[in-house]
């Protein structure tokens, strides 16, 4: 069983037991977290496409972690005019695991 889920502006296909990073949800570690913005879902061969979602499903994960990714840099530099700017950014994560999808 496969399905297609939106969440924080971005598209993820999951499966039960699969473990994925989405944008930042304000949740504790351990706790559930129902995703309904589902698009497309896939059971037994039958798939079932949203316009623009799928009504009546549901996909529920586990939150496993709270994080940041690694420290990505951003330069901006002027020639000839003594501007030069650098600054570091670390996107906020959060790792969820699909248990189901109902």
């Amino acid at each position: 069983m496969l399905a297609v889920i939106e969440t924080g502006g971005k598209q993820y296909l999951v499966e039960p037991g699969k473990r994925i990073n989405i944008e930042r949800i304000e949740k504790k570690e351990g706790e559930e977290v129902e995703f309904s913005r589902v698009l497309l879902v896939e059971k037994e061969g039958e798939l079932k496409i949203g316009t623009p979602f799928v009504e009546g499903v549901k996909v529920i994960g586990k939150v496993i972690k709270q994080g940041k990714k690694k420290k990505i840099t951003i330069l901006k530099y002027r020639r000839k005019t003594r501007y030069k700017v650098k600054k570091g950014h670390r996107q906020p994560f959060t790792r969820v695991e699909i248990l189901k999808i109902e």
